[in-house]
């Protein structure tokens, strides 16, 4: 598995979430209220990401163990 460009197409994406978040935080037209509902998506998008990231880790590392015993 080729873990490197897996977490290089993940920043991509984190790149891209941290431009809508700029985005909504600079549109002075939201008050507090829509900003936060605007931004739920987005932060739970990033935990779900990277709690996939650290299962791939996981998975890649219990691989190479087992290939190691075997």
């Amino acid at each position: 598995m080729q873990i490197d460009y897996i977490e290089e197409k993940f920043n991509e994406i984190y790149a891209e979430l941290t431009r809508e978040v700029m985005t909504i935080l600079h549109d002075e037209s939201l008050d507090k209220k829509q900003t936060n509902l605007r931004m739920k998506p987005i932060t739970n998008t990033k935990i779900i990401l990277q709690n996939a990231l650290e299962s791939i880790r996981l998975v890649q590392e219990e691989g190479a163990k087992a290939v190691e015993k075997g």
